[in-house]
């Protein structure tokens, strides 16, 4: 009986690590998605042959502040997140490249990669302002497209900066 405690006890203790390594990257965006930085989550995308959602975002940025707490609280995000690779980049981890940038450097954006890095252009806030399309302010529009991603992915149909 006391094995099987011990056991249980390193059990439950390995999954509390897990647990804090995984929400330090969360900053307040969801403790229940598992989040890695973007190199991270451009190897792991390659291997399971998975779309990327990269959150670019700032501390300091009074609508990300905004939208961390509706998209936390959102349970389709957290079921949808399941078929994503999560990258959440704040401040510094910003990446440099131009891909990012394509309609400006506004905060937050949100895009969509597939498995080797592309971005997929077609999948932006078709919801939202024209002039900034990976600006999100709704859980319900990130999840639209989402499973547009998906959607696209499973058809074989998507158009990335290479193509373009």
């Amino acid at each position: 009986m006391a094995d099987k405690m011990n056991l249980l006890a390193c059990f439950l203790f390995t999954c509390h690590i897990y647990l804090v390594f995984s929400n330090e990257l969360a900053r307040g965006w969801g403790n229940d998605i598992a989040w890695v930085k973007l190199d991270d989550g451009l190897i792991q995308a390659k291997k399971e042959n998975k779309p990327v959602m990269l959150i670019i975002h700032k501390s300091w940025c009074g609508a990300c502040k905004s939208l961390k707490p509706k998209f936390e609280a959102s349970q389709a995000i957290k079921e949808v997140s399941q078929e994503f690779v999560m990258v959440n980049a704040e401040d510094d981890e910003e990446p440099g490249d131009s891909k990012f940038t394509p309609d400006g450097g506004y905060i937050p954006r949100i895009f969509f990669l597939d498995s080797d890095g592309n971005v997929l252009n077609d999948h932006y806030n078709k919801d939202g302002n024209s002039q900034y399309k990976y600006y999100y302010y709704s859980p319900d529009h990130i999840v639209k497209s989402m499973k547009g991603v998906l959607e696209t992915l499973k058809s074989g149909n998507t158009a990335t900066n290479e193509e373009l």
